[in-house]
């Protein structure tokens, strides 16, 4: 708990002013306890007392056990001695205590450090001091007048003048003094410290009322006491400073070590970052003011500058605002960006940030920030300027001085007195410390030794600590670096921004115009719907450029350079805005838009942007007509998500107008709550409204979307803060641990979904992504225990954990054998059979990771087998509980997230085709990723087209089929029930792998089992992407048709018409599809992350949504009679033959 804007109060005199002489009593007034909430209740009430220092007694109760947030008392005849205030109760029932202060009750003897106080004469002012900078100024009322004090009654002298009368006023956070006429009071308010360890700083401002009953004239002056004299000061408010804000850019301090070759090797892409391959590397700046959590500037830039031993630009930059339009919550967004071609996370073009930091313009005690500042740089992240900035420029202690060191240790004692010391520079620097040129070049030398003797201690513990953890050659990258953001570096160093602010002849100090009070119609209270809620920084879109829609390639993967224009699209146009707000105003309350129905034309055009896909943009228009029919619309599902895309969340009051609307809409579908759930929309309400939806899906739905729904943790309000355990804001975590918990076959996947994210170490996911979904795991295990069955589910996923990593260590040692095949196979049933790695038996019967419906009884040593390829996975077959064994096949260094996301849409759109009553025969195999290195999946018995041919050599996927299901009274020689298996099953891949825009298509991951199921397997090229020249849209060679009897027969209509049925089917689901992979944009997916911005608009153009359904259909034949004539992709096979034969 946590004491808060303490004010003590005497009559007529500063705060904690010692003139008990002529003031018997003081008013103590203050704002509650603050500990994430302020809050006295009924049901834990607060008490204050003022309690003696030295021997922590009791003097006086000020209240005891009242709730409410401000209390007023009048305490009389304490004694003089030190003493301090004392809150209890209230919600944690903490206690909190204040900075002490003295109270001397015959200053009249005190001489020296408090000051000496004699009654004023009618003309004369004097000032009393209770401590250094605590003073007040006081001018004597005519006599006879009164002095009553409102709050308790009492009467008092005044100077020697009786009966002032006076009472409390509020301006903000502070309270002072309606005095009497003529007569002149000091109102002051100290800082705050967490821990009270720090003096009050007064900043007074003299207060003067012309009458008795009208609000006090405000003057721009403080008075202050030095034994008993008086010195004027002067200040200026910010209101009369009509210049524009200005900031210079200096210096960059800081390094980090370069990114190790290896890493570079392994991730080209970073090659194409500056600052990865030089220290010095070309760095702009960008400066824009923000206050509300909305930008009141447009972006000031640095000129361009080469840097050679140092990253420095001194360079003034004029932002296009004055300091007298400055709110006191303005502060500057600083930017630091880098270069990159290739773009990247949060990328502008060709500029990705290299760091950024928020710097306030006013001080805690509402001044202007001036001279030297040192902004901690937040590495990754582009400069958060909303009130709850996450790049905050502040720098502690501590962090300064590991900073100061190259980020290594250093002992509290060090870093305060360093820090102390550069805090007393910056006050020399700016004249507020006289200067002794003899002295201050003494402490300068004895400041220098310092800072060397803090480095080599740093430097010492660095160095012991690397030798304890075994990383004295740094070729493990830190797993605490700065925002989770290392690039593969030893360890990475945070960087200091130095910047620049003017300086004035005076202190500028925070003041606004006295406007007019509103009319009695504004002051009606607001509705339940119009409360407060969190402003988050507004999406912003940016317009054509390097990254924008359209061919990035020639065709032979040479990057295009496109002209990119910053002035187009990147700012809102501000009449539009205007136009908005007054379009809306109209309408705020809604009271004529609840019956408003729209005509025939405006009908038309809501049907049209009801039938936008998720990844349309609404216009302004179109989005002003979805908020006027709002009302309409609620009764059409479809219109759900395009209200909320059309709501401005930063406008309080409309927000709160949506999310009460949100109520009353009809209930949506699977899809849109999903869309609900994405990157786009952060509003806790909205994607309530669509964990609600979820909760009416069933185990098996929920299931198929369950991949999403984990990455969808990452845009929840999740706290990555260690010691914030608690997830219970995050209404999608708690549903999912719930349901997970709940179902084993859910748990498990969620599990390792879990324990995947947790494992990836790349820069895209970043320390705060992982450390949520290590809370996530953890209250997910808390929640598994609690279920009947929990304990031994808990136990059966440690049991397969366990597993999993002796398959990997047997798979490691497999591949770093060096031996050939045979060698290898040999070696691999030893390892299997050794008793010691405990493969052989499971007892109880362990549930298998990839289908935990199939309980497996232990491994069979001599059904295994190693596959010849550079990464030697391991063919592994489990005994099951009924009899049968379960083959798999582990694969060790290679991640198959990617093949995971592709089967499991494989799966989803098998369901949906299902649904249509369309059995197209899919059968996708099981596969999971146990990390970001290794995973498994299902082995299915068939035999590639490449090995096919290569047996047969007439038609020989028909020979094939043929041996194994021969019928001779049918046309082709094979069973009928084998035939339309293998047709249908043509034609959903064929489908699916063009919609998908699956690459890399060559005969030997085309796969046919016996029974006539085809399928597709190694899924390493998606969306478009593929490793040859020329590749066809879709895969159907002449081997598969030739199976089906030619291009004229009538089986190979029926193949084509399967793809249109199919085809026509999944557009009707589409949205779902979109949705699935929008929330997939930060899996950290290859193919995926390459162009993040595109991946969704390449899956949306396969499904060609501005066709209508007859047009699809002529589209999808033209498809497959282009890839059946297409020449290249004929050589393309046969060079692939050609070089699988040199292979071999």
């Amino acid at each position: 708990m946590r004491l808060t804007n303490v004010v003590v109060l005497g009559v007529a005199l500063a705060p904690l002013a010692s003139a008990a002489n002529f003031v018997r009593g003081f008013r103590v007034s203050f704002n509650t306890f603050k500990y994430d909430i302020d809050k006295c209740t009924d049901e834990k009430p607060c008490s204050l007392y003022l309690v003696r220092l030295h021997d922590m007694q009791r003097v006086a109760t000020i209240f005891e056990n009242q709730a409410g947030t401000e209390f007023i008392a009048r305490i009389q005849n304490v004694p003089s001695g030190t003493y301090i205030f004392q809150a209890t109760g209230g919600e944690d029932g903490k206690t909190a205590i204040t900075t002490q202060f003295t109270y001397n009750t015959n200053l009249a003897t005190t001489g020296t450090g408090t000051g000496t106080v004699t009654p004023p004469s009618p003309t004369t002012s004097s000032a009393t001091e209770s401590s250094p900078g605590t003073s007040v100024e006081t001018t004597s009322s005519p006599p006879g007048s009164t002095a009553a004090s409102s709050d308790s009654g009492s009467t008092g002298e005044l100077a020697g003048v009786t009966g002032a009368r006076d009472f409390r006023c509020h301006t903000g956070e502070h309270t002072y003094l309606h005095a009497p006429p003529n007569s002149w009071l000091d109102w002051s308010f100290g800082t705050r410290h967490p821990d009270f360890n720090l003096e009050p700083k007064p900043l007074r401002q003299s207060c003067r009322s012309p009458s008795p009953t009208s609000r006090p004239e405000c003057h721009d002056r403080i008075v202050m006491a030095e034994y008993g004299r008086m010195d004027p000061f002067s200040f200026a408010g910010s209101k009369d400073v009509d210049h524009p804000v200005s900031v210079r850019i200096m210096n960059l301090e800081g390094d980090e070590p370069p990114v190790k070759y290896s890493t570079l090797l392994e991730r080209p892409e970073l090659r194409h970052i500056g600052s990865n391959t030089s220290p010095h590397s070309e760095l702009y700046v960008t400066i824009q003011v923000w206050a509300g959590s909305k930008p009141l500037t447009v972006p000031v830039q640095t000129a361009y500058k080469p840097f050679r031993s140092e990253r420095k630009w001194n360079e003034w930059l004029e932002l296009p605002i004055t300091y007298k339009s400055l709110p006191a919550n303005s502060r500057l967004a600083i930017t630091i960006w880098d270069l990159s071609p290739n773009g990247g996370k949060h990328a502008i073009g060709h500029a990705i940030p290299f760091g950024g930091t928020t710097l306030p313009m006013f001080d805690t005690d509402n001044q202007i920030q001036k001279g030297r500042q040192k902004c901690l740089v937040h590495r990754h992240k582009y400069a958060d300027g909303t009130d709850n900035s996450t790049t905050p420029a502040l720098v502690t202690a501590k962090k300064k001085a590991s900073l100061r060191n190259g980020g290594g240790p250093l002992v509290d004692k060090d870093a305060e007195e360093l820090d102390r010391m550069e805090k007393l520079f910056k006050k020399h620097e700016m004249g507020e410390i006289p200067r002794v040129d003899w002295l201050d070049q003494m402490v300068f030398r004895s400041f220098e030794k310092k800072g060397l003797q803090a480095a080599k201690s740093s430097m010492k513990m660095l160095q012991r600590q690397r030798a304890l953890n075994g990383d004295n050659n740094g070729d493990h990258a830190s797993d605490t670096d700065n925002d989770g953001l290392n690039d593969g570096r030893p360890n990475s160093s945070a960087f200091l921004l130095n910047v620049e602010l003017p300086r004035f002849d005076f202190p500028v100090v925070f003041a606004d115009h006295e406007y007019d009070p509103p009319p009695i119609s504004a002051l009606q209270p607001l509705s339940a719907s119009q409360g407060t809620l969190p402003l988050h920084q507004p999406q912003v879109q940016f317009g054509p450029g390097i990254n924008a829609m359209g061919e990035s390639s020639d065709g032979f993967g040479v990057r295009l350079i496109k002209v990119y224009d910053p002035e187009v699209g990147q700012r809102d146009n501000p009449a539009e805005a205007k136009h908005r707000r007054l379009f809306r105003s109209s309408h705020r309350h809604g009271i004529l838009d609840k019956d408003l129905k729209p005509n025939a034309k405006v009908r038309d055009e809501l049907n049209l942007i009801m039938a936008y896909s998720p990844t349309h943009v609404l216009s302004p228009e179109e989005a002003d007509l979805v908020w006027k029919f709002r009302y309409h619309l609620t009764r059409d599902k479809r219109a759900l998500t395009k209200f909320v895309k059309s709501v401005n969340w930063s406008d309080q009051s409309e927000s709160k107008q949506a999310i009460q609307v949100l109520g009353r809409w009809t209930e949506i579908d699977v899809d849109d709550a999903l869309e609900l759930l994405g990157p786009s929309f952060d509003n806790p309400a909205v994607r309530s409204y669509a964990v609600d939806r979820l909760r009416k899906a069933d185990d098996h739905e929920l299931l198929l979307y369950l991949l999403q729904l984990v990455q969808a943790l990452k845009y929840e309000h999740i706290s990555a803060d260690s010691e914030q355990e608690s997830i219970q804001d995050s209404s999608l975590a708690c549903f999912l641990i719930q349901r997970a918990a709940a179902n084993f076959m859910l748990g498990n996947y969620f599990y390792w979904y879990l324990m995947v994210e947790c494992d990836d170490h790349s820069p895209e996911q970043g320390i705060d992504n992982r450390n949520i979904y290590r809370k996530v795991a953890y209250d997910f295990m808390t929640e598994l225990v609690k279920q009947p069955s929990g304990t031994e589910d808990r136990k059966t996923l440690l049991r397969q954990a366990e597993m999993i990593a002796i398959l990997s260590k047997v798979a490691a040692d497999i591949k770093s054998s060096g031996e050939s095949i045979a060698k290898k196979t040999d070696r691999l049933k030893h390892l299997l059979a050794d008793p010691k790695n405990e493969l052989l038996t499971f007892d109880p019967p362990l549930a298998m990771p990839l289908d935990p419906a199939i309980k497996i009884t232990g491994i069979a040593p001599d059904q295994v087998a190693v596959f010849k390829s550079s990464l030697n996975p391991i063919k592994c077959t489990f005994k099951t509980t009924s009899g049968g064994t379960y083959p798999i096949i582990f694969k060790l260094g290679d991640d198959l997230r990617q093949d995971q996301l592709v089967i499991q849409i494989i799966t989803l759109m098998d369901q949906l085709l299902q649904k249509e009553n369309l059995d197209l025969k899919l059968s996708p195999y099981k596969i999971l990723a146990t990390s970001t290195t290794a995973g498994a999946s299902q082995f299915v018995q068939s035999q590639s087209l490449s090995a096919i041919v290569g047996k047969y050599r007439t038609n020989p996927a028909l020979a094939y089929l043929r041996h194994h299901n021969p019928d001779d009274r049918q046309p082709l020689g094979v069973r009928q029930e084998t035939l339309d298996t293998y047709i249908k099953s043509c034609a959903g891949y064929c489908v699916i792998t063009y919609i998908l825009g699956v690459g890399d298509r060559h005969l030997e991951n085309l796969l046919l089992a016996p029974d006539g199921h085809f399928f597709h397997a190694d899924f390493g090229f998606i969306l478009g992407r593929d490793p040859k020249p020329f590749a066809p849209l879709m895969k159907l060679s002449k081997e598969m048709v030739e199976c089906m009897g030619g291009v004229n027969s009538e089986q190979y209509n029926r193949f084509k018409q399967y793809c249109f049925l199919a085809y026509t089917a999944l557009r009707k689901s589409s949205n779902l599809i979109l949705n699935l992979f929008s929330l997939m944009l930060h899996a950290n997916i290859p193919d995926i992350r390459l162009e993040p911005d595109k991946a969704v608009m390449k899956v949306r153009e396969r499904f060609h949504l501005e066709l209508s359904e007859e047009e699809a259909i002529v589209y999808f034949g033209n498809v497959i009679e282009g890839t059946l004539t297409a020449f290249a992709p004929v050589v393309i096979d046969k060079l692939h033959e050609w070089a699988q034969a040199l292979r071999a």
